[in-house]
């Protein structure tokens, strides 16, 4: 098995781990939360796929991890990166956001909301200038065409 795979996972079940599962789950546990709102799974199941996607994406076109001791080597515009600059994040939040609702937990909410921001602010003061320096024009231009945040769907004129 290849060592940046191994890196991945283990940055994955770390980070993504702590943040978008133990910390809910605690909140949940320490709470005493009764109340269970099922129709919340689609949420939880969306978020994950798109976390797991752009995971894949990173390791796969991008020859690196998210883990900052192996990013990508390549920039990485394809598959929800053609929509948006940062999914990964989005699935994180849209995961948290599913655990609020599954649990009807404000304070889960409020968690969400306050990792927005320190998202945001870690892509403009670290991954931006990084991304910069590193791909450079090709980064310029991918910046100038894709949304930071919200998905650009509008369909491509042929």
């Amino acid at each position: 098995m290849n060592f940046m795979f191994i890196k991945a996972v283990i940055y994955f079940l770390l980070f993504l781990g702590i943040v978008a599962f133990l910390i809910p789950f605690l909140y949940v546990y320490l709470s005493n939360i009764d109340k269970i709102q099922w129709a919340a799974l689609p949420v939880i199941i969306a978020g994950l796929v798109i976390l797991l996607w752009c995971v894949r994406d990173f390791y796969i076109v991008g020859k690196g991890t998210l883990a900052p001791w192996a990013p990508p080597t390549k920039i990485v515009i394809i598959g929800l990166y053609k929509y948006m600059r940062n999914p990964m994040y989005a699935g994180v939040l849209i995961l948290i956001l599913g655990w609020s609702i599954l649990f009807q937990s404000i304070a889960l909410f409020t968690y969400s909301c306050i990792l927005f921001g320190i998202f945001h602010i870690r892509v403009l003061a670290n991954e931006e200038p990084w991304l910069n320096k590193t791909f450079g024009k090709e980064w310029q231009s991918y910046k100038n065409k894709i949304p930071r945040w919200l998905p650009n769907i509008k369909r491509r004129k042929n």
